[in-house]
């Protein structure tokens, strides 16, 4: 039987680690110090797996082919790719990856009517690279990729993403091949790409995003509207990345380890752990 370790939801922003001196240093600061306490909650945490979310930025996935979940079930994860490595400011690495894991959450999943599909091979773009150049600099935690479409519409609803959180923690309790399981999400706050509004940030939403994870409502999250969402713009989608964190640990407050408005990143930018 395992059991969920430790929980985490951020940010991905290229700027994050490929455009640091853009930034204000107390923002960027205050960002990076609160990547560090990260990295000591998962050490501490002493995981045997990091099970990662997040969206794929068209780097494995097209419109010829855009699964609404995707299992990784690979040996290893390379990335970032060279077409990202200049963008992202961090060197491409491999990543042990962790089959039986993998296998255990993608036969949860069928099991449950997700119908999700599965890799042997997926590459890491910015949606893992930043984060982990600062929760993983060296040691190797072997990890479970879960990518979301939070790209392309059709997207999968906000529910049913809170929804397959729920159905994780349930694989993560039946497996056998991982005791101790971390969660990290990444991606979002409110941020738009590629469109006219590119560089703006809502503030408000982001707070009253981060507001309700402190307090561990992740079905708040899931009831907004898509209206809701697209005020804070096309990469505010990415709250679906969270809301499968927040469905693997329903109930559990968050602390807020930083946010700042970082407008030469294009994003709102936040940190958060639950309190596991």
């Amino acid at each position: 039987m395992g059991e969920i370790v430790s929980a985490f939801a951020t940010s991905h922003a290229p700027g994050m680690t490929g455009l640091p001196h853009l930034a204000d240093e107390k923002q960027r600061e205050n960002i990076y110090r609160a990547f560090g306490q990260l990295r000591e909650r998962l050490e501490a945490a002493k995981p045997d797996v990091l099970v990662c979310i997040s969206n794929d930025h068209l780097t494995n996935f097209f419109l010829n082919n855009m699964p609404t979940f995707c299992v990784g079930v690979a040996d290893t994860y390379f990335g970032p790719p060279p077409e990202f490595e200049q963008l992202v400011g961090v060197k491409p690495r491999t990543f042990p990856g962790h089959i039986e894991l993998g296998r255990a959450i993608l036969d949860q999943a069928l099991e449950e009517g997700f119908d999700p599909s599965f890799s042997g091979e997926l590459i890491i773009d910015d949606n893992f690279a930043g984060p982990l150049h600062f929760l993983t600099p060296e040691k190797e935690i072997p990890l479970v990729l879960i990518i979301v479409n939070a790209v392309e519409p059709p997207m999968p609803t906000l529910e049913r993403c809170y929804q397959f959180g729920a159905m994780l923690r349930r694989a993560v309790e039946r497996q056998t091949a991982a005791q101790r399981v971390a969660l990290l999400a990444t991606g979002g706050i409110s941020h738009w790409v590629g469109t006219p509004e590119m560089g703006q940030i809502n503030v408000d939403f982001d707070r009253r995003i981060l507001d309700m994870v402190a307090r561990g409502d992740g079905q708040a999250i899931a009831r907004l509207s898509d209206e809701e969402v697209a005020s804070a713009g096309n990469g505010a989608c990415e709250i679906r990345n969270w809301l499968v964190v927040l469905g693997a640990v329903a109930g559990v407050p968050f602390d807020v380890l930083a946010y700042e408005p970082m407008y030469p990143w294009i994003t709102g930018i936040g940190v958060t752990a639950a309190r596991l």
